[in-house]
C-alpha cells in the first residue's frame, strides 16, 4: 500500500534552530509533502543535563527567532512540552504524518531517548529519518588505524584533515509547504524559559543575539577582522579575537561545515591562523568522539586512578570561587565575565578550572555543573571533555602536574590589565605591575587605587606555593594506582 497522500511529515527540530544547511529540513521538503516543523522541550530524558539557566534564555530567544523565519517561509513552528517519547508518537496520530524527519543528537541521554522514539513509530509503521546537522564527522566514521576510536587530539584531527573536505553548506528552502490544518501549539511564553525575579539576564540580552541571524552575522564580523592574528591572540583575554561562536554552534543556529568553508574562503590559501581556527573545530569535534565512545565521561574520570583522587569538600571555596572572590584577579575576573555574560573567554576557563581543581582540590564535576547552569554555549560534550582535560583525567589530558600560575597566566595574558580592570572594576586603578597580585603593592599604591585588602578586595583564599605543593601531595596519593599516566 502506498502512502496517503497529502499526508503531512513530522520535521523535528532539537539542536538545529536553523534554515541554512539542515540537512533534515531539506529532506523534510524533498519528500514533497507538507512539513509541520515540531520542538519538544524535553526536560525529562535530559534529567540532570538539562538545559541550565543561561541556555534556558538562550532557548528561548532562539526558538523566537526560528518560528519567525518559518513564519517568512509560509510555515509554523509547533511547540510541545512534555517526554518525546510521547509527544512524538502522539504528534504522528493527530497529524497522521507519514515520516519523521530530525537531525541526530549525540549525548548518551539522547540516543537512550531517540531509540525508544524510533521504536515507538516503528509499532505504528512511520519510519524516522536521521540527519547530520551538529558535526563535520559523526563520531564513528573516524577510527584508527586499528579501527578503534581516538584517545589523543592530534592523530584524531590528522585523520580528519586527510579525510575528504566537508560537504558544502545547503542553502535554506525558499518555501515549507504548509498542511491545511497544524496541530495547536503551546506558548513559549509559557514555557518559563526567562529569568523573572530577579532577571538576572540584563548582562546576556547586551552581550549575544539568539538565532540564526546573529549567527551569522557574527561568524561575518569575526571573519572581517582576519584570522592572520588568530595563532597568537585567541588566547588574550583583553582582545576581542575569539569567534564567539560557541553557543550557536550548540544550538545549530549554524552548522560547523558553513563556519569550516567561510574560514577556508576568508583565509584561502591557508594560514596559520585560518589553520588554527579550524583545528579549534576539530578539538569540537574530538570532543563528541570522546562521549560518543565514553558516554560515562560527563560524570566519571576516563583515567581509573582518579576515581581515588583525595579531593575535598569545601562549599566556602566553592562559593568564593563561583562568585569571583578568590583575591586572584584573572580568576575572579573569569567567573565574572560568565555570571555576567553567560560566557567566559577560553584561555580563562582553563585558568579558573585549574584554579578549582588544583588550589582548591575541589572535584572537576562541581566546576562542570556550575558552568553547565551558567554557560550559554553549556555543550556536554566539550564541557566535560574540557573539565576532564584540566583536571588530567580524561582522554589526551593536561598532566595533573601541570597547576597553572594565576598571577603568571594574567601577566602573560593580559600584560596590561585590561580584562581584569573591566570585569573587577574594584582594582581599575592599580597600575598593571600590581594588578595581577594586589597584596604584592606597596600600600601606598593600594591606597591610591582606593583598594583595602580584604575589605573591597579579598585577601587570596589560598597561597599559590602551598596550594601547588598540596596538589602534587594528592597527585603522588595515587601515582601507583593501576592506570595511572
Amino acid at each position: 500500500m502506498g502512502l496517503p497522500a497529502g499526508a503531512p511529515v513530522l520535521l523535528w527540530f532539537r539542536q538545529d534552530l536553523r534554515l541554512i544547511d539542515n540537512p533534515a529540513l531539506a529532506a523534510a521538503v524533498a519528500a514533497g509533502r507538507p512539513v509541520i516543523p515540531v520542538f519538544v522541550l524535553d526536560e525529562h530524558a535530559a534529567g540532570r543535563w538539562a538545559p541550565g539557566g543561561a541556555a534556558r534564555w538562550w532557548l528561548h530567544v532562539s526558538l523566537a527567532a526560528l518560528a519567525g523565519a518559518l513564519a517568512d517561509r509560509g510555515s509554523r513552528l509547533v511547540l510541545r512540552r512534555g517526554r518525546a517519547i510521547d509527544a512524538i508518537p502522539h504528534l504522528v496520530e493527530e497529524t497522521g504524518a507519514v515520516a519523521v524527519h530530525v537531525s541526530r543528537l549525540y549525548e548518551p541521554w539522547a540516543r537512550a531517548s531517540d531509540a525508544a522514539v524510533a521504536a515507538a513509530l516503528k509499532r505504528r509503521g512511520v519510519a524516522i529519518h536521521g540527519a547530520n546537522a551538529a558535526l563535520l564527522f559523526e563520531p564513528w566514521t573516524v577510527r584508527t588505524q586499528a579501527g578503534g576510536p581516538f584517545g589523543v587530539y592530534t592523530p584524531f584531527s590528522r585523520a580528519c584533515l586527510a579525510a575528504a573536505p566537508p560537504p558544502r553548506p545547503l542553502a535554506a528552502p525558499a518555501h515549507i509547504p504548509q498542511p491545511e490544518r497544524l496541530p495547536p501549539s503551546e506558548s513559549l511564553d509559557d514555557w518559563g524559559l526567562l529569568p523573572t525575579s530577579p532577571d538576572w539576564a540584563g548582562g546576556l540580552r547586551a552581550t549575544w543575539r539568539p538565532g540564526e541571524d546573529g549567527a551569522q552575522a557574527r561568524l561575518e564580523r569575526f571573519l572581517a577582522r582576519g584570522l592572520e592574528d588568530y595563532d597568537t591572540d585567541r588566547n588574550r583575554p583583553d582582545r576581542d579575537a575569539t569567534s564567539g561562536l560557541s553557543p550557536h554552534l550548540h544550538w545549530g543556529e549554524i552548522s560547523p561545515r558553513q563556519v569550516w568553508h567561510a574560514a577556508e574562503a576568508a583565509g584561502a590559501p591557508r594560514r596559520r591562523g585560518t589553520e588554527t581556527f579550524l583545528k579549534e573545530l576539530l578539538w569540537r569535534e574530538f570532543s563528541y568522539h570522546l562521549l560518543w565512545h565514553n558516554p560515562d565521561m560527563p560524570e566519571q574520570p576516563l583515567k581509573e586512578a582518579f576515581r581515588n583522587f583525595p579531593w575535598r569538600n569545601d562549599p566556602p571555596a566553592l562559593r568564593a570561587w563561583q562568585r569571583g572572590r578568590t583575591g586572584y584577579p584573572i580568576v575572579d575576573a573569569g567567573m565574572r565575565q560568565l555570571w555576567r555574560t553567560g560566557w567566559m573567554h577560553n584561555r580563562v576557563r582553563m585558568i579558573v578550572a585549574s584554579f578549582l581543581i588544583k588550589h582548591l582540590l575541589i572535584p572537576w564535576q562541581e566546576g562542570e555543573a556550575w558552568f553547565w547552569d551558567t554557560l550559554v554555549d553549556a555543550d556536554l560534550a566539550s564541557n566535560s571533555a574540557s573539565w576532564q582535560w584540566v583536571a588530567g583525567c580524561g582522554a589526551d589530558a593536561a598532566p595533573y602536574f601541570r597547576i597553572f600560575n594565576p598571577v603568571l597566566q594574567g601577566r602573560k595574558f593580559d600584560p596590561e590589565g585590561a580584562y581584569v580592570r573591566r570585569w573587577v572594576p574594584e582594582l581599575a586603578h592599580l597600575p598593571a605591575a600590581h594588578i595581577h597580585a594586589p597584596w604584592e603593592a606597596p600600600p601606598i599604591e593600594l591606597q591610591d587605587a582606593g583598594v583595602t585588602l580584604g575589605r573591597s578586595y579579598p585577601h587570596p583564599i589560598v597561597d599559590h606555593a602551598a596550594a601547588r605543593a598540596r596538589a602534587l601531595a594528592a597527585l603522588e596519593s595515587i601515582a601507583q594506582h593501576r592506570g595511572f599516566r
